[in-house]
């Protein structure tokens, strides 16, 4: 990736044969800039027939400083264009100018220049720092809100928070963030080495960036905890900014510029000859930016040659409206033209899914000369993810998923929806269901049926103790077995089912310090980066059947190399593809056999599986068969596959339950087996077999609900007690529990009779069983 940049021959700022400096820049939309200079004018451009028109000439006194459009979303309505914007000056003043150049207001704001000044998201609040050293919020007609910061330096740069709750601005060397609720706390540290000049805040990845005069620009959480320090540069840098999405920021300094990716590492540098670059501003689909430049001349940076891999193709954007397309097995090229730029595409499953600025292409790779093409409702998509049977488009208008004909399948609501700061670590789709993250409250995951867009079970969303970071649904299997694995802030990584009836989901933990995770796409293996170690979880779904076993099916490799940050971006097939905290893509390649063994089982083939085992004598594949054949009640294969593990005890335990009499019983141990003891009992109960139910609490020492099912069933009271009376006798203790002192008052334990009752309820039960006879499992 790189940028291409372009300048004028002759700066359009001139004033009496001088160059003077741009100071700010700004985008109402794809095809129409605004620029600010010392020469007190404002011009529009339109980078796409390089045609400049002066939009008005300020009073002489009035040197702009900063300039931020009004947001384009305002309470749900969508306009395509921001049509005005707030202009900050040196003579400590602000401005309100409409599109067509017309102040509508001006206000007294600081002693001295206005340095910044920007629009909460919402457009409900602006927030100006002057060299007085004050941070005010006034209200969206220019009323004074509040003096949220008083200090004795000038504050050079403001930012809002995601949430618009909090703002970000500089005092000398030290970063601030303070909340708008008095008496929150307040965060603040020591940045840089020397004095701060700008700042940003993403909404959508909630990361900081920041530049000073001692030439570096960093990365930080929104904790202030520094993710990214880049090596000192020639000169200070004057200038930084995000692109929309998250994915990439740019940075400005004198005759440079250069493109970031969202960790901190650069792609490119370009050294055109601008002088200091004072702002940046991105257009709102991330596919182009401006820069304000010291000598009088305006740069549009267009990001071209983006890449895009799956299997044996190779994807490039050459030009900002074609695509080379390279097949590496054959060596063939083809070249896609598009009418519109291309703004956003995907490369998975078989397809290629590319958004211009109007219309959406759908290629598949076994054809490249015949897309479907339709139009879109919304001009800028900022996200596109892809499952097997359809993909997912995201706009400032909604959620829209469409098959790969092109038709539209869903449109999935829920409440208090912004698309515009959802990104592929927040929205994660499959064949059957969407799961979206919630910004709200950020321990909610809404999920949705596909084809519906209707919420999942009983519309309840998903809830964690913890604000989640990372979602992540698997691919492959049935739609009542989806599992969709989460990372939290304490980077802790959680697999839970999505299907959700009335009670609460188990949620369990299976690692710690994960960073970054991906699913398989031919199957449902996990893999993730932990802490130091390269990780893949090959049957997460162990951790249901037999949590003990979860270590035996896990792979790891070390994986220091890779530094602190590194990325999965993709798990297909046998490889892995991750990105180096440097920037270097890593390929790494797993065994073939745990997905062979995967298909297998997929297909109920067990017998072939036991012989892929055998085959390859791996300890982890004979540990994956043996939660496999729990989870699918295939007992013979289970017992075998233990029994290759040494897991001998466990091996008994089946046998156990092969010879039980009914079928009922059998699937009741399976559940136990799983530590499903609710299921288990709940199963045996509406079986009919309530001696078996309080028989299996008798055996885990849930005594009070043992005696609670024998009193409600007025069945086995006196086996109840007897087994408590022996229990007590064992360990020389006396019964203290009320419940159990009232039923065996006058009570006389006779072990023969419970003996005789419980061969009876043995003798019961395979009568049934032998009247219905039951295949055995």
């Amino acid at each position: 990736m790189r940028l291409k940049t372009s300048l004028l021959k002759e700066p359009k700022h001139i004033l009496l044969a001088h160059k003077e400096l741009v100071s700010c820049v700004g985008w109402t939309a794809a095809d129409e800039l605004y620029s600010c200079s010392d020469d007190h004018q404002i011009v529009r451009w339109n980078p796409v027939s390089s045609e400049t028109a002066r939009l008005v000439k300020l009073p002489d006194d009035v040197y702009p400083l900063d300039l931020h459009w009004f947001p384009r979303g305002i309470g749900g309505k969508k306009q395509s264009q921001a049509e005005s914007f707030v202009l900050t000056s040196s003579d400590g003043k602000f401005h309100l100018i409409s599109k067509l150049g017309r102040v509508e207001k001006s206000v007294e704001a600081h002693c001295g220049a206005v340095l910044a000044g920007r629009w909460n998201y919402e457009g409900t609040a602006l927030v100006t720092a002057g060299e007085d050293g004050q941070v005010k919020i006034w209200s969206k007609s220019g009323m004074l809100r509040s003096t949220l910061a008083q200090q004795g330096t000038p504050v050079y740069s403001v930012s809002w928070a995601p949430d618009s709750d909090k703002v970000l601005y500089t005092s000398g060397k030290q970063l601030i963030i303070k909340p708008l609720q008095p008496n929150a706390k307040v965060l603040q540290w020591k940045a840089h080495d020397g004095l701060i000049l700008k700042t940003d805040w993403n909404s959508v990845n909630d990361l900081i960036l920041s530049a000073g005069e001692d030439c570096r620009y960093k990365v930080w959480d929104s904790f202030g905890r520094v993710l990214y320090n880049s090596q000192p540069h020639e000169y200070p840098i004057t200038s930084i900014a995000w692109a929309l999405d998250g994915e990439l920021f740019a940075v400005g300094s004198f005759n440079t510029l250069r493109l970031c990716d969202k960790t901190g590492w650069s792609y490119a540098l370009e050294k055109p000859n601008t002088g200091s670059i004072f702002g940046i501003s991105w257009c709102t689909d991330g596919t182009q930016l401006a820069g304000a430049c010291g000598n009088g001349h305006v740069i549009f940076a267009h990001v071209v040659e983006q890449h895009w891999e799956w299997k044996n193709f190779q994807i490039t954007l050459i030009k900002r409206r074609t695509m080379k397309v390279h097949n590496v097995m054959n060596d063939a090229v083809d070249l896609l033209e598009f009418r519109d730029r291309v703004i956003k595409a995907s490369l998975n499953f078989g397809y290629l899914v590319v958004s211009t600025s109007l219309q959406c292409y759908v290629f598949s790779t076994k054809n490249w000369n015949t897309p479907l093409i339709f139009d879109l409702k919304e001009g800028t998509v900022s996200l596109i993810l892809q499952a097997e049977r359809h993909f997912l488009l995201v706009d400032g208008g909604g959620l829209y998923l469409y098959s790969y004909e092109g038709r539209l399948i869903s449109s999935p609501k829920y409440p208090g929806m912004r698309t515009d700061i959802l990104n592929a670590q927040t929205v994660s789709l499959s064949n059957d269901t969407l799961a979206v993250k919630d910004k709200a409250d950020e321990k909610v995951i809404y999920i949705f049926e596909a084809l519906s867009g209707k919420p999942l079970g009983d519309g309840k969303p998903l809830t964690h103790k913890t604000e989640i970071v990372e979602i992540a649904l698997d691919q492959k299997g049935l739609t009542s077995e989806r599992k969709i694995a989460f990372i939290d802030k304490n980077r802790d990584l959680f697999i839970t089912s999505v299907k959700r009836f009335g009670k609460e989901q188990k949620i369990v933990k299976i690692g710690t310090m994960v960073q970054s995770l991906a699913w398989n796409d031919t199957s449902n293996m996990l893999c993730g980066i932990q802490d130091s170690k390269f990780t893949v979880w090959y049957y997460p779904n162990t951790v249901y059947v037999d949590k003990d076993l979860l270590p035996k099916t896990l792979y790891e490799k070390d994986a220091r190399e890779l530094g602190g940050g590194a990325q999965v971006l993709s798990f297909a097939g046998g490889r892995v593809t991750l990105r180096r905290a440097d920037g270097a893509l890593v390929h790494l390649h797993t065994s073939p056999y745990p997905a062979a063994l995967h298909g297998l089982v997929g297909s109920a083939a067990w017998e072939h599986g036991v012989r892929l085992c055998r085959f390859v004598k791996d300890q982890t594949l004979w540990a994956c068969l043996a939660a496999m054949a729990v989870a699918n009640k295939d007992m013979t294969t289970a017992e075998i596959a233990y029994a290759a593990i040494g897991e001998i005890d466990k091996v008994q335990y089946i046998n156990s339950i092969k010879d039980l009499p009914s079928k009922e019983s059998r699937m009741a141990h399976m559940l136990l087996f799983s530590g499903n003891t609710q299921e288990a009992e709940t199963l045996l109960l509406q079986a009919g077999l309530v001696y078996q139910a309080i028989q299996v609490n008798i055996n885990l020492y849930n005594w009070e609900r043992a005696l609670e099912l024998a009193v409600k069933h007025r069945t086995h009271v006196d086996t109840v007690l007897a087994y408590r009376q022996k229990f007590l006798e064992d360990f020389g203790k006396k019964e203290t529990n009320q419940r159990f002192l009232q039923y065996a008052e006058g009570l006389e334990v006779d072990w023969n009779k419970i003996k005789a009752k419980i061969e009876m309820e043995i003798a019961k039960e395979r009568e049934r069983a032998a009247a219905s006879p039951a295949v055995r499992t």
